[in-house]
């Protein structure tokens, strides 16, 4: 099974595609797609928006699974990642795929054990969990992408040994 993890947002958004081979996950592919600041959000949220159709067209994935929103005290962030969220979940429903949400706290948990995690925890636990180079540098929303993703399995193998 294949698919596309994200962490969203419209100035950083961290991609993953992560394949399940056996009882094994495997990073495909990742990164950290950054717009340009100096552009509207309007033009922004479409990058994001293309980027994501580019990458499902590529690697085709069965699933989308995204970062759930995490509210924090700056409302106009919030609200402009809530629409990249809209844009990236439209991407994936008019691709098929099924889509999955995990909170913030959900991942920490799956990944590193409890819900109140750092960022240093989830970045060891991941860096443990799957083979990755790790003389690449990935910025925090690559490294939680693959995060998301990582949930994804362990959250599907249970769901599935019930």
């Amino acid at each position: 099974m294949r698919i596309i993890a994200i962490d969203p947002g419209y100035d950083r958004l961290g991609i993953a595609i992560v394949e399940k081979e056996s009882s094994k996950e495997i990073l495909i592919y990742s990164e950290c797609f950054e717009t340009n600041k100096k552009d509207d959000v309007n033009i922004r949220l479409y990058q994001v928006g293309n980027r994501v159709r580019e990458l499902v067209s590529e690697y085709k994935p069965t699933v989308l699974v995204i970062e759930g929103l995490f509210f924090s005290k700056n409302t106009k962030t919030a609200l402009t990642v809530s629409e990249a969220r809209g844009v990236i979940i439209f991407q994936g429903t008019n691709a098929g795929l099924d889509i999955f949400e995990y909170t913030p706290n959900q991942i920490k948990l799956a990944v590193a054990g409890h819900g109140s995690a750092s960022k240093k925890d989830v970045y060891l636990m991941v860096s443990r969990l799957i083979d990755m180079d790790l003389t690449v540098k990935r910025k925090d929303d690559e490294i939680d992408a693959i995060a998301v993703g990582l949930t994804f399995f362990a959250s599907y193998k249970n769901r599935n040994s019930v």
